[in-house]
C-alpha cells in the first residue's frame, strides 16, 4: 500500500486508479453510515476522494498509522462536516406512519420490539438526524456499528475520555428528544 501511495504521490495514474478500487469498499462503508440525508452515497465519496488527493502529501507512511486507518479518519471528517453543513440548512422531515408509531412507542415508554424493522429504522435516523453531528456520530459509530472507544478515538481524533463524554452526553440529548428527560 505505501508503495501505491508513493506512485500516486509521483502522479501515476494507475496507481491512482489502484488506490481507490483498493479501498472503495472501505470508504463506501464509512460514507453509507455517516452521510448527511441530504447527499447521496456517490457525492460523499467522491468528496472522500478528491479531498484524499488533494491531502495525499500530508500523508507519512508510518508504522503507527496506516494508510487504510487515515483515510478512514479522513472519511469520516468529510462525512461530519456534510452533516454540520446539512444541520445549518434546517429542513422539515416527514415520517412514514409506521415510523410515526414507532416514535409513539418510544415516546410513552413501550419496550415492545420493532413490528417494522425498516419504519423502526426510520424513527432512529429522524432522531439522530436532530441531534448535532458530533451527537449523531457518536452514537452511530458506538451503539449501531458497535466500535470500541479506541476505535472511534482513532477515526475521529478525540481523546477516549471525550468519546465517553460525549457518548454520555448525546444519549441524555437523545432522551430528551424522545421526551423521556429534560435537556442537559
Amino acid at each position: 500500500m505505501a508503495a501505491c501511495v508513493r506512485r500516486v504521490g509521483d502522479g501515476d495514474q494507475d496507481a491512482a486508479q489502484a488506490l481507490v478500487v483498493h479501498t472503495r469498499a472501505l470508504v463506501l462503508k464509512l460514507v453509507r453510515a455517516h452521510r448527511a440525508a441530504t447527499h447521496s452515497d456517490d457525492d460523499l465519496l467522491q468528496e472522500v476522494y478528491l479531498t484524499m488527493f488533494a491531502r495525499l502529501h500530508r500523508y507519512e507512511a508510518r508504522a503507527q498509522v496506516p494508510f487504510e486507518h487515515w483515510l478512514a479518519r479522513l472519511a469520516v471528517n468529510v462525512c461530519r462536516d456534510a452533516l454540520r453543513a446539512e444541520r445549518s440548512r434546517p429542513r422539515l422531515q416527514s415520517l412514514s406512519p409506521a415510523a410515526a408509531d414507532q416514535l409513539a412507542a418510544l415516546q410513552d415508554g413501550a419496550r415492545r420490539p420493532a413490528d417494522d424493522a425498516e419504519a423502526a429504522r426510520e424513527a432512529v435516523d429522524a432522531l439522530l438526524g436532530r441531534l448535532a453531528p458530533d451527537d449523531r456520530l457518536v452514537l452511530t459509530l458506538l451503539d449501531l456499528e458497535q466500535r470500541s472507544v479506541a476505535e472511534i478515538s482513532a477515526l475521529t481524533g478525540w481523546s477516549r475520555p471525550l468519546v465517553k463524554v460525549r457518548a454520555i452526553r448525546a444519549r441524555l440529548r437523545l432522551r430528551a428528544l424522545v421526551g423521556r428527560e429534560p435537556r442537559p
